[in-house]
């Protein structure tokens, strides 16, 4: 009788994926997916000096990500938030995005602080919402006045021209 029996060795999830990944990777390379690829035999472009963590360096400088502590986050959103409901077309939406904002404040409230203090309230959804209704009035009768006042423009320039 063997001392051991090989297959009483337990895999954990980890091991089972990185044995599998390994295998198909294999097969892929008698396969020649792997030959001819775009870039192969050419240079990386590293750093002069070494960074272990350059590659997440130049993904997040590739894709423009930005990650803030939630407590900027949230300040930075709540500056654009007048201007991300100018966009939406009724109350309904708006008051759907009123009430993300604050869930996601709340939320933030309740977790440990991570960076600086967070400072931002929760807005008040019929506050928001008149101040959104507004400048949407506003927004509307400025387009009227503007066609009203090239309207007296042209009918003064008619009156110029006849005399």
């Amino acid at each position: 009788m063997l001392p051991h029996d090989p297959y009483a060795f337990a895999i954990d999830d980890a091991v089972a994926v990185a044995l599998l990944a390994d295998f198909q990777i294999r097969k892929a390379i008698a396969r020649g997916d792997f030959d001819d690829l775009p870039g192969s035999g050419e240079p990386i472009d590293l750093p002069d000096q070494h960074d272990p963590e350059w590659w997440i360096r130049s993904l997040i400088e590739r894709e423009h990500v930005a990650l803030l502590p939630p407590s900027i986050q949230l300040r930075k959103d709540d500056a654009a938030l007048d201007a991300r409901l100018d966009q939406q077309a009724d109350e309904k939406a708006v008051r759907r995005e009123i009430d993300d904002f604050n869930a996601r404040v709340i939320s933030a409230r309740y977790e440990p602080p991570a960076g600086p203090p967070l400072i931002t309230m929760p807005r008040d959804p019929d506050t928001t919402v008149a101040g959104w209704a507004d400048r949407r009035a506003a927004r509307d009768v400025k387009p009227r006045e503007t066609a009203a006042a090239d309207d007296r423009r042209t009918r003064r320039f008619r009156l110029f021209r006849r005399r």
